[in-house]
């Protein structure tokens, strides 16, 4: 429990992510829906240390509801099995086989209750800038323009792994905003981001339902 606190800790709910970028994006997120005071987030330094640290975390005083948010990477069964291997030696009996596409919540008498979302999707292979692409409006002109460049630069002289193009789209696009380079995070607030997307409105849906937030 020794990872980068973004909110000031209440008593019972709690929400792991990897790393200071996805923690950024859900503060701005959650400070869009008004539910910045109701929810805990704490940075990991990466998927082996939010892994490592599952069972501790679970053991945290006072807590009643624990959500994680990690990338599926380039193979999402891989990972979700991880997920459901340590939960199932943590005590947790009910885990499905796949992801649910809403986002995963599993309650297990007795133990904190459990919310696992797989960026983007829950059902795709993929990374947390392909959660934040969905956030960019429909109509915008510049995202073509980007993911087009990107496309010369990887077959001129791709000087970064081509797991990451996604990547590279999302920060070249940011690059061109209004005031440029903003983080992710920050572009919610901005509006250069579209925080009433569906794809955006969907995790919140989740987060609502896993800290019972419906009401708020």
């Amino acid at each position: 429990m020794d990872g980068k606190l973004f909110r000031e800790e209440p008593s019972s709910n709690y929400l792991l992510v990897e790393g200071p970028d996805d923690a950024q994006i859900f503060v701005h997120l959650l400070r869009h829906y008004h539910l910045t005071s109701y929810i805990a987030i704490e940075a990991k330094n990466g998927i082996e240390k939010l892994l490592d640290d599952i069972d501790v975390e679970l053991d945290r005083s006072g807590l009643k509801r624990l959500g994680i948010v990690v990338d599926a990477d380039t193979d999402i069964d891989a990972r979700w099995q991880s997920l459901r291997n340590r939960f199932i030696q943590t005590g947790y009996s009910s885990i499905p086989l796949v992801p649910l596409a809403e986002g995963t919540i599993i309650s297990q008498q007795g133990r904190p209750k459990v919310g696992i979302w797989l960026m983007p999707t829950n059902t795709l292979s993929g990374m947390l800038e392909d959660f934040i692409s969905f956030l960019i409006p429909s109509n915008d002109v510049l995202w073509p323009l980007a993911t087009n460049i990107v496309q010369q630069v990887v077959q001129t002289e791709c000087r970064f792994p081509i797991v990451q193009v996604q990547k590279t789209n999302v920060h070249t696009w940011l690059a061109w905003q209004q005031e440029p380079g903003k983080p992710m995070g920050q572009a919610i607030t901005k509006k250069y981001l579209d925080a009433n997307a569906p794809h955006a409105q969907q995790i919140v849906k989740w987060l609502r339902q896993l800290f019972e937030l419906e009401g708020k």
